[in-house]
């Protein structure tokens, strides 16, 4: 996918308003500059930002079009999290433990205009106090079974998560289902066909207590 076609998706099928494009692409010019500084994407992504990053992250919503509560956990450069929270209504989390993406992330979501509706947790998500959300996020977080693991302590029945996994969603899935049981479903990522996205509700592990 070219970047015309990665911004044209967005505006004629994920319906993201023209405010709100000129804010990512504000964003996009904050995200090459600081990457300089701190490698928060690989610079060999630079020339793709709109296909790699944003429209990866945007694709997400398709998933949980009607939530209202979303975390993401590990969000370094704010994908999928800053993307979701700039053209969804969601009230969106995002976990960072790294101090200067957290500071990175505070400045982001002021370009994007998203104070109000993010909130930027800056700590290990081992240390967060139990909490529910509707939609649980990582984007090149963590393996698939410590992720789980790790976000047990953020799910209802009714959560669902969301878990962008590259060309190793289907055998990351296949690696864990002695270990886990819920309903899982591989979607095909729009912006690459080899690559997956890991959708999942009711997650357990065997032998162990469900979600609350």
């Amino acid at each position: 996918m070219t970047e015309e076609e990665a911004r044209r998706y967005l505006t004629d099928e994920l319906a993201v308003p023209r405010e709100t494009l000129d804010r990512v692409a504000d964003f996009v010019e904050l995200l090459r500059s600081e990457s300089d500084q701190q490698n928060l994407i690989a610079r060999g992504t630079y020339d793709t930002i709109w296909s790699r990053h944003i429209l990866d992250s945007a694709q997400l919503v398709r998933f949980a079009p009607a939530a209202r509560t979303w975390i993401d956990l590990g969000s370094g450069a704010g994908f999928p999290g800053l993307i979701v929270a700039a053209i969804h209504p969601a009230e969106v989390t995002l976990v960072e433990s790294r101090r200067l993406r957290v500071d990175f992330l505070t400045r982001a979501a002021e370009v994007l205009g998203l104070p109000s509706r993010t909130r930027i947790v800056g700590d290990k998500v081992e240390r967060l106090e139990p909490a529910t959300y509707e939609v649980i996020s990582a984007r090149a977080f963590a393996p698939l079974d410590r992720l789980l693991d790790l976000s047990q302590r953020f799910a209802a029945p009714t959560t669902r998560w969301v878990l962008p996994k590259g060309r190793n969603a289907q055998s990351e899935l296949d690696a864990v289902r002695r270990s886990w049981q819920g309903m899982f479903h591989v979607e095909p990522s729009l912006t690459d066909p080899d690559a997956g996205i890991i959708l999942a509700e009711r997650v357990s592990r065997r032998g162990g207590k469900g979600a609350r």
